[in-house]
């Protein structure tokens, strides 16, 4: 199982979630002169949200991002700035099938100061 979280950032509420580069090959293959990857992940609830992973097509390093279908999640979730996502990749032991958990959590403030971090209970 690999995973990676992330506070949330203005760009990341509002346009798209820059994805660590660690992550990157967590991600399913990006086919030959593609430079975009669609991939599914389910929420606490078991509703699955489908996401568009993208890369620069030149540069150094690919710098991943989330665009297609994160926006709506972010909505969907009420995130805001200071919240944090979390991605997990999960491999089937039995059958070798790849999923993808995404988890949302609030930020947790007492007396202004950030306490933790609350999983969103589902719905």
């Amino acid at each position: 199982m690999e995973e990676f979280s992330k506070i949330l950032r203005k760009t990341d509420t509002k346009k798209r979630l820059s994805v660590p580069i660690r992550f990157y090959k967590s991600f399913p293959p990006f086919k030959s002169g593609r430079h975009t990857v669609e991939f599914e992940a389910t929420d606490e609830k078991g509703e699955p949200w489908a996401f568009q992973c993208s890369t620069r097509r030149s540069g150094l390093y690919p710098k991943p991002v989330l665009t297609r279908g994160w926006v709506a999640f972010v909505k969907s979730k009420k995130l805001q700035v200071g919240d944090k996502v979390r991605f997990i990749k999960c491999k089937n032991r039995a059958t070798a099938t790849i999923s993808y958990k995404v988890r949302a959590e609030k930020e947790i403030k007492i007396f202004g100061a950030i306490f933790g971090y609350a999983p969103i209970p589902p719905v």
